[in-house]
């Protein structure tokens, strides 16, 4: 399976920090916001990943990136996006990249506690079709949210004012080649996009979709206070690091 992250955008939520960078350039707390999304691909298996970014700032993520060394790999990808198309339009130009196998995307401002390793060793075994990762919030409102019954996903409400359920879609989702089929016959949302919740919900209408719950904390980082809350998760992770690390001597 390959990994993909997704980096692009204007991220205008965060003006003026991104008037003159990316916003996945952007620090949470010790390390640029781009290198959490692909240290959980890496840390999952994942040794062919792609950055899929656009923008004035796209060179940065190669003179930072490199080729990936630092993560252990011997080789990264880049794809451009032309503009804001969405989640789902970006996603498409990794078509060429996953050469018709599985694939596991991760927005590039998404980063969580612990490990996605067992969830998408789930999907290698299933082999096919999609697989999203979950997690309870207090105000799943803000999010894509789905509507469970049993075991099975029955349909996602982007920000519902009155959501199904208390779970939030994370950033993090699994396909099979299909998903490029399925963008192509997207048509753009209200606000101009190709809608990741559209892919999604089509899976599930086609009976293909499963999901598992995230284990620890999950956050992303598109706004002030999600920023903050992130730098601050990952301060307290690292320190509580350390403190096992002294504690082990």
């Amino acid at each position: 399976m390959k990994g993909i992250v997704l980096a692009g955008g204007l991220g205008s939520r965060l003006f003026p920090l991104t008037k003159v960078t990316n916003k996945h350039l952007l620090p949470i707390y010790h390390k640029p916001m781009i290198y959490y999304p692909i240290e959980t691909l890496v840390e999952a298996g994942m040794r062919e990943i792609l950055i899929v970014t656009g923008g004035k700032n796209a060179g940065d993520f190669l003179r930072l990136l490199g080729n990936g060394k630092e993560f252990g790999l011997a080789h990264l990808n880049y794809a451009y996006q032309e503009g804001e198309g969405g989640i789902a339009a970006a996603l498409a130009l990794a078509e060429f990249f996953a050469d018709g196998g599985l694939v596991c995307v991760i927005l590039g401002d998404n980063i969580i506690e612990g490990s996605i390793a067992r969830h998408a060793a789930n999907f290698r075994q299933q082999g096919e079709g999609a697989r999203i990762l979950l997690k309870e919030v207090e105000d799943p409102q803000r999010f894509g949210v789905p509507e469970i019954r049993g075991s099975q996903i029955v349909r996602i409400d982007e920000k519902p004012a009155v959501p199904a359920s208390n779970y939030a879609v994370t950033g993090i989702y699994m396909y099979d080649a299909e998903v490029f089929d399925i963008i192509k016959t997207l048509k753009p949302s209200g606000r101009g996009e190709l809608e990741i919740t559209d892919v999604n919900n089509e899976y599930i209408r086609k009976g293909k979709m499963t999901y598992d719950a995230l284990d620890g904390w999950w956050t992303d980082a598109g706004t002030f206070d999600s920023l903050l809350r992130a730098s601050n998760l990952v301060a307290a992770k690292a320190q509580q690091g350390s403190q096992t690390a002294i504690a082990d001597r």
